[in-house]
């Protein structure tokens, strides 16, 4: 395994840990089958400061646009591994 990717386990706990900490969730709310605004109250000023997070895990720069359409932890993940699968711009 090389030291960009990670399993959708290793990301789910950095989410977990990102996510308590920027927005004082309760760890166990924090599943794949969350939807970030309805369940966890994450709003677009919330999903920037999240996008800001996940730079510092990938270590690349993330498009708005990968995000668009983003609804749970879940899309997060598969954006996150997609986004870290694809060879660095």
């Amino acid at each position: 395994m090389s030291v960009t990717t990670k399993s959708r386990e290793e990301i789910l706990e950095y989410l977990r840990q990102v996510l308590v900490e920027l927005f004082e969730l309760k760890p166990e709310q924090i599943v794949p089958e969350a939807h970030l605004y309805n369940d966890l109250d994450i709003d677009s000023i919330d999903a920037v400061d999240l996008i800001l997070k996940l730079k510092e895990l990938t270590g690349r720069k993330i498009q708005p646009q990968t995000f668009k359409h983003v609804r749970t932890v879940g899309d997060v993940i598969d954006a996150i591994q997609a986004l870290m699968a694809s060879p660095a711009a």
